[in-house]
């Protein structure tokens, strides 16, 4: 048996595999639609930094188009800053957070009057969709007979 693999070795590895494709397919149904509605979370107080950073960047080296190197950089500067030179960015990004704690609270508020609103809409659509499918019935019933 040198070098071969016995026959339990080469199972446990086919279901190796198996477990792996399947727990990868359940994660794909459960994934859950984006509200397009849903305000988008605030920039931290790096991400602040970074967009000034990016336009100085362009400036100082308008040859360079990767951004692989201004995100290094940016990384760079933004470690070498004392918290003194961090605060105005920092309070840029509490700013923006408060704003979006506002927004979403009234997304959320949205959101709970929203289902009243569609229950009712959906009742009136089901029972058109229902009237609709009766007329439907008849005139497909009535052709049956015809071609019969």
């Amino acid at each position: 048996m040198k070098g071969g693999k016995s026959k339990s070795d080469t199972k446990s590895s086919r279901l190796a595999v198996n477990k792996k494709s399947s727990a990868k397919a359940g994660k794909k149904l459960g994934k859950a639609a984006k509200d397009p509605n849903k305000p988008k979370r605030p920039a931290s107080a790096f991400f602040v930094f970074m967009e000034e950073f990016r336009e100085q960047y362009k400036k100082e080296h308008p040859k360079n188009k990767s951004v692989a190197a201004v995100g290094k950089a940016g990384g760079d500067k933004w470690k070498s800053l004392s918290d003194a030179e961090k605060a105005p960015y920092i309070a840029k990004a509490e700013k923006r957070k408060v704003e979006y704690e506002k927004n979403m609270k009234a997304y959320t508020k949205r959101q709970a009057e929203a289902p009243k609103e569609e229950e009712s809409e959906s009742e009136k659509s089901v029972s058109e969709v229902n009237d609709e499918e009766d007329e439907d019935d008849e005139e497909g019933s009535g052709e049956e007979e015809d071609d019969d």
